[in-house]
């Protein structure tokens, strides 16, 4: 069974990507799709909101604490948008390392057409354009990246049901005009279950995409 160690920046991500994997199941129902192990660094992100984004030092901190999950790992699953970058740090690691928003926009702009990405954190917006774009380029999809005003200020103040109630509120507008609507960050995912327009979400999309890598030995 393979072994996903993931890398959080939030403590809560534990539990929504225990969630996510109970609901994979590529071998059969109840057969478990892997075993995961959680690191969180949320000093990392912490860092990047004080300097306004992630430096480079504060990537190659990340890029070392991903390399040193690649010990007990089968596969290395970063789940912070903010971060994502750091994963271009690692090629020629070990075991295959992966964003987990590299592999939601993937499913997103995998139909063509216009796509809206959500964010809650302004730090995490340049990311995610970056990654969503590199994606657009082989179906021709248009990504719009909006920061949904107020929810990160919930987030942070523990208030976890204002800020999926205000984040699926979002992603209802957003999607009145026809557009696929994407949850860029990993905390976001709960509120796919309050949203009338049923938007994706990164956990289950990062976790399959290491599961398969996993299994398949390569690189991201």
């Amino acid at each position: 069974m393979p072994r996903i160690a993931c890398l959080h920046t939030a403590t809560s991500n534990i539990a929504v990507f225990d969630d996510a994997l109970r609901g994979l199941h590529p071998d059969g129902p109840g057969q478990p799709a892997a075993v995961l192990t959680h690191e969180v660094r949320a000093d990392l992100l912490a860092a990047a909101e004080q300097a306004g984004g992630p430096t480079d030092e504060i990537l190659r901190q990340t890029a070392g604490v991903l390399l040193g999950l690649c010990g007990g790992a089968d596969a290395v699953l970063l789940t912070c948008s903010t971060l994502g970058p750091a994963v271009d740090l690692v090629l020629g690691a070990p075991v295959p390392v992966l964003r987990v928003d590299a592999a939601l926009a993937a499913q997103a702009v995998r139909g063509g057409g216009r796509v809206v990405a959500l964010c809650a954190v302004e730090t995490t917006m340049e990311p995610t354009r970056r990654v969503f774009e590199a994606a657009c380029g082989a179906t021709g999809a248009e990504v719009e990246v909006r920061l949904i005003p107020g929810a990160w200020a919930a987030f942070r103040a523990g208030n976890h049901a204002a800020y999926l109630t205000i984040v699926a509120r979002a992603a209802d507008d957003a999607a009145r005009g026809g557009a696929r609507v994407a949850l860029a960050q990993a905390s976001m995912a709960g509120a796919a279950a309050l949203a009338g327009s049923a938007p994706l979400t990164s956990p289950a999309a990062g976790l399959t995409a290491a599961i398969a890598a996993a299994r398949a030995g390569v690189g991201r």
